[in-house]
């Protein structure tokens, strides 16, 4: 029996720290269940005799909230049995010690009134924007804790379909499939039911229409190595734009299953394959599995590795070959002048190889300059970056929109020539925002992604998966990445920008790389495209000290009527 209350006990927690969604801003409708929580992790840092408060703001004061029938504080979570008008205001979770308080998360509940006339009010519906052709599926939000609550779907108002799962999905969609989509959950408590109800625009436009295969990516191929190399192979699936639990991809090695991947060295079997993976690239999905080959053999090089895809009833295979590379001797006079070298002059090689490591970021500026490289001529782009920032949210300082606005177009336009593409900086609101970050990203020969703890908002996270998708499975577009603040949770990021190397990662380190002449700077245009440039730092760099006193913001960047 406690065996079982403790398994119980279990579920629950870990079915609570998954429907705990992030927010800080909500509406809900009047008389619906409704509940607010903060992450179950947090209190793995909180003292256990430590005492846990919610409060509502009341008059400019915080007023602790008193339990009630209807308001009832459980675990992580404050539920209200149902909400009311009257409870619409700002509400904080406190922890304390007895010495000091800790506010641990705050919210801003909006209780909007119900329309008697209509099953959902427009204040209370999000809107989604897709294409004709391909998959999409729409989520009954977090509505409630009991996964095992029961659910219905309204289309219009409605009933669609019979359809009782908390996701909607479409394989294909239609135009016809455009429309107010209600998602309503039933939840029995204290032997009264309660319901809760979650609404979504659905816009689906006959324009851009795709037809995607299912398919294999790649096709077969050799590869060159060694005796004793370690290689890697690399399969991926291709899933289309709609999640298929099915599909499997695996790989075969003389007819046999590879045994799988243990992640300890010394255990590892020679020949060996990692778990299945499943990505998310834009609004496409993928599926790879890496075989791993400790060290290459002669049996090896004989023997085909073989990819197996299955997906919508098909099977397609991948065969990929090993081949020995040819090696020829080093001729006499080559391999004595080597020699020579390596004895009587090992500190002199190490001191370039030293410094040519050491100076790289600056050797590499220095040939550009000197002969004039350009790496943009004739590529067809028409810009040399697309930045993509924090817009949508508010920043707790304006730091971060002055590094995006004023700052980094000053040093790479004025300073150095280049060409950045500013949503904000360039664009009216009014004009077409989603519809045409994809045509901004293809026409950037780079994609400058400022990160941040608040880089949140849903426009930044499409920018970065479109950007993703670019330059992991299309490579038509490199991505910079400035570490403009510590991530403390990326749990809010695609598990994609992990494959990016680090190299293309630079950290601003305020002061420190405010000066022109600084390692940021240098790194940021090392990674820019090669382009002739009348470099001034003088002037700028003043400015830069003087907290940008007189700075202006430039007035180029994209094409306004490109956009409207």
């Amino acid at each position: 029996m406690t065996l079982m209350i403790l398994f119980l006990m279990f579920i629950i927690e870990s079915a609570t720290e998954k429907l705990c969604p992030l927010r800080t801003s909500i509406d809900v409708l009047e008389g619906e269940y409704f509940f607010l929580c903060y992450p179950e992790s947090m209190q793995e840092h909180l003292q256990e005799e430590a005492s846990t408060n919610w409060y509502k703001e009341n008059a400019g004061k915080q007023q602790l909230i008193t339990e009630t029938h209807r308001i009832v504080s459980h675990m992580n979570f404050l539920e209200f049995w149902p909400v009311e008008l009257g409870d619409s205001g700002n509400y904080s979770v406190t922890h304390s010690n007895g010495k000091q308080n800790f506010t641990i998360q705050k919210w801003t509940l909006n209780v909007l009134e119900r329309n008697k006339s209509s099953c959902f009010n427009k204040n209370h519906l999000t809107t989604e924007i897709t294409n004709a052709g391909t998959g999409h599926s729409l989520k009954c939000s977090h509505l409630s804790v009991n996964e095992n609550d029961s659910i219905t779907w309204y289309k219009d108002c409605k009933n669609y379909e019979n359809e009782t799962e908390r996701e909607l999905d479409f394989k294909t969609l239609t135009v016809q499939h455009s429309g107010t989509y209600t998602c309503k959950i039933l939840i029995h408590h204290e032997g009264r039911i309660y319901h809760s109800t979650n609404t979504i625009q659905l816009v689906v436009k006959e324009d851009a229409l795709e037809t995607v295969t299912v398919e294999i990516v790649g096709r077969d191929e050799e590869i060159g190595t060694a005796i004793g190399k370690e290689e890697i192979l690399n399969c991926t699936g291709f899933l289309g734009y709609y999640v298929q639990d099915d599909a499997n991809l695996y790989w075969l090695h003389n007819q046999e299953f590879p045994k799988e991947c243990t992640g300890i060295p010394e255990n590892e079997p020679s020949v060996c394959e990692e778990d299945l993976k499943r990505l998310h690239l834009g609004n496409k999905f993928y599926v790879t599995r890496l075989l791993r080959i400790k060290k290459v053999t002669e049996e090896n090089v004989h023997h085909n590795f073989t990819c197996i895809f299955q997906a919508d009833d098909r099977t397609q295979i991948k065969i990929v070959k090993l081949k020995k590379e040819n090696t020829q001797d080093l001729p006499v006079h080559v391999f004595t002048t080597g020699m020579v070298f390596a004895v009587l002059f090992p500190c002199v090689a190490v001191a370039v190889v030293f410094v040519c490591v050491l100076f790289r970021v600056d050797l590499v500026l220095f040939y550009r300059d000197i002969c004039r490289r350009d790496d943009t001529a004739g590529d067809g782009k028409e810009y040399d970056a697309f930045v993509s920032y924090l817009k949508d949210c508010v920043s707790p300082t304006e730091e971060e929109r002055e590094f995006a606005l004023k700052i980094l177009p000053m040093i790479l336009e004025d300073n150095f020539g280049y060409k950045l593409c500013i949503f904000e900086r360039d664009v009216s609101p009014g004009g077409a925002v989603v519809d045409d970050i994809h045509s901004f990203i293809d026409k950037s020969r780079r994609l400058i992604i400022i990160l941040s703890q608040n880089y949140v908002s849903d426009r930044a996270l499409y920018e970065l998966e479109s950007g993703l998708h670019k330059a992991l499975v299309e490579r038509k577009t490199k991505i910079i990445v400035i570490e403009y603040m510590p991530v403390s949770d990326d749990s809010f990021l695609p598990e994609s920008l992990s494959l990016l190397p680090s190299k293309r990662v630079v950290k601003w380190r305020k002061d420190k790389s405010l000066p022109v002449n600084s390692k940021f700077w240098k790194t940021l245009r090392y990674l820019m495209p090669a382009k002739p440039s009348k470099i001034n730092t003088k002037g700028h760099y003043n400015n830069l000290d003087l907290g940008l006193e007189g700075a202006q913001p430039h007035t180029g960047g994209c094409d306004f009527n490109a956009i409207i």
